[in-house]
């Protein structure tokens, strides 16, 4: 029988460096076997949608053709809450290693620095850029309680002048895109067009199949069914060019709103400090995950485009969408924090 162990043994300073060595040699060893080209047993993608939702669906569809040779299994984590804010902010304070992996709307890392005074992250100097993930355009569409004469985006701000009791419409969510795309609609022609904010675009535009508010405003491929459907009438789009989704509907820039152009994206992100090689093994892995037919076709079955970018054109493309927003914002004078 083997000799018992004494209940307690003192360890010296000298022990616990060898052993805080060794540790860091047996970590930084890991991590060089996996820059040279030995995957990951996990990668976690973050969202912070709830599952079913088009930023879950992408993150699913991008982690089921996402490399072995980048990581032996890829699962998906859904970090709901705050709009957002609480994925990022649980990527933030992860190990900058290539295992955990944000997915995230522009609005969390370009708009919302405008409109919160305290953000408990900094896009910056938080997030390290991996790639582009889609792009997808926004609609105005309206519903049985604005009359079916009512085809363009001028004639509904008209008949919002001559309505003001029943100038209102619905967005995913205060302080989001879709949000000030129908606040500067309305000062475009002189219309206060009151907003409503509710948790998602699908009840909003439920409510506006069913009457109770007149029109909504957010991504062209949340109305496509209920378009075809001839539930709801989508009056324009949003994008520089018209929709793929929905070519036979004009522009807002078509209809002489020639600055009412926007587009939104959603991109993946490491936590900062990540190593370039690791954000270089990741850019690679999405890159092939994002050009692969199924993966293609399932998105644009939500109206959004696959596409990648490189993590420098990544950073520009945020840096350029957060100068914009910021002087839009001021300009329409929301804050999240009233």
């Amino acid at each position: 029988m083997p000799t018992s162990m004494p209940t307690s043994m003192p360890i010296s300073r000298r022990q616990i460096l060898q052993s805080a060595s060794a540790a860091a040699l047996l970590g930084s060893t890991a991590r060089l076997a996996w820059a040279q080209g030995q995957p990951l047993e996990t990668a976690k993608f973050v969202t912070g949608f709830s599952a079913g939702g088009t930023s879950d669906t992408l993150c699913r569809r991008v982690a089921s053709r996402l490399s072995t040779a980048y990581a032996k299994t890829a699962v998906v984590e859904n970090k709901t809450g705050a709009g957002g804010q609480i994925a990022v902010q649980a990527v933030k304070g992860a190990a900058p290693d290539g295992a955990t992996i944000l997915q995230t709307p522009m609005s969390m890392l370009g708009v919302y620095p405008h409109i919160y005074r305290k953000l408990p992250y900094d896009p910056l100097a938080d997030l390290t850029p991996a790639s582009l993930a889609c792009t997808f355009d926004f609609g105005f569409a309206v519903g049985p309680a604005v009359p079916s004469s009512i085809q363009t985006v001028p004639e509904f701000l008209a008949w919002s002048k001559a309505n003001p009791n029943l100038a209102n419409f619905g967005s995913p969510a205060a302080g989001s895109v879709p949000h000030f795309i129908g606040v500067l609609l309305g000062r475009s022609a002189g219309v206060d067009i009151k907003h409503a904010a509710y948790r998602g675009t699908q009840p909003a535009i439920l409510d506006m199949i069913g009457g109770q508010i007149p029109a909504v405003s957010g991504p062209v491929g949340e109305f496509t069914q209920h378009v075809a459907t001839g539930k709801a009438r989508l009056l324009g789009t949003s994008g520089a060019k018209r929709s793929k989704f929905a070519p036979t509907v004009p522009t807002f820039a078509e209809q002489g709103l020639k600055d009412m152009v926007f587009s939104e994206w959603m991109g993946f992100y490491l936590p900062a400090k990540a190593p370039p090689d690791v954000v270089q093994r990741l850019n690679a892995a999405l890159r092939a995950a994002l050009a692969s037919a199924d993966v293609v076709d399932g998105l644009a079955a939500m109206g959004l485009e696959a596409a990648s970018s490189s993590p420098a054109e990544l950073a520009a493309l945020l840096k350029s969408d957060t100068e914009r927003w910021g002087p839009l914002v001021k300009s329409i004078g929301f804050t999240a924090d009233a």
